[in-house]
C-alpha cells in the first residue's frame, strides 16, 4: 500500500476513534441563554469543581464536571417564584434545593436574574462544595430583589 494512502487509512483511523471517545457532554440550552449575563458566568468557570475536571458541553451557556458528568449547570432558567422548597444561602447567594430525586439534587439560584440551575450527584460530589465553588461566580448576575426567607417570617 502506498505511504499517502496508508497515512490517510491512519488519519481516518485516529479520527473514527476520537469521535467515538468524545468528552463533551450533550446539553440543551435554556431559555434565556443568549443573557449576555449568562456569558459573564460560563467564561469564569472552574476547571475544577469540588474535585471534578470540568468537561466540554455542546449547548450555549452551559457548564459540566466528572467523568461521569456529576455536576450539569445551565444558566438562563426562568427565575423560580414563591416556593416551599427549602433555600440556602452560601456566599450571598440563595439557592432553592429541590431533593426530589434524591440524591441528586437540583438546585435553583433565586433572586437572581437570570436564574442559574445546577443539577448535581450528591453520591459523588458534596452539594456544599459545589455550591461553594459557584456562588461566587453566580454572585455576578442582577439581583431581583427577592431572597431566601426563614419559615417563620414567610407564614406571615
Amino acid at each position: 500500500m502506498p505511504r499517502s494512502r496508508l497515512a490517510v487509512v491512519a488519519l481516518l483511523a485516529g479520527l473514527i476513534t476520537v469521535t467515538g471517545c468524545s468528552s463533551t457532554v450533550s446539553m440543551e440550552p435554556a431559555p434565556d441563554a443568549d443573557d449576555p449575563a449568562c456569558a459573564q458566568v460560563t467564561a469564569v468557570l472552574p476547571g475544577t469543581l469540588a474535585g471534578e475536571p470540568r468537561r466540554w458541553t455542546d449547548a450555549q451557556a452551559t457548564g459540566a464536571w466528572g467523568d461521569p458528568a456529576a455536576v450539569l449547570l445551565t444558566c438562563g432558567v426562568e427565575p423560580l417564584g414563591p416556593t416551599t422548597l427549602p433555600c440556602r444561602t452560601v456566599n450571598g447567594v440563595d439557592w432553592v434545593i429541590d431533593e426530589s430525586e434524591a440524591p441528586r439534587y437540583r438546585v435553583t439560584s433565586f433572586g437572581r436574574v437570570p436564574a442559574v440551575e445546577v443539577y448535581l450527584d450528591n453520591d459523588v460530589v458534596s452539594s456544599a462544595d459545589v455550591l461553594d465553588g459557584l456562588s461566587a461566580i453566580v454572585s455576578r448576575l442582577p439581583t431581583d430583589g427577592a431572597g431566601c426567607l426563614a419559615r417563620e417570617d414567610a407564614a406571615g
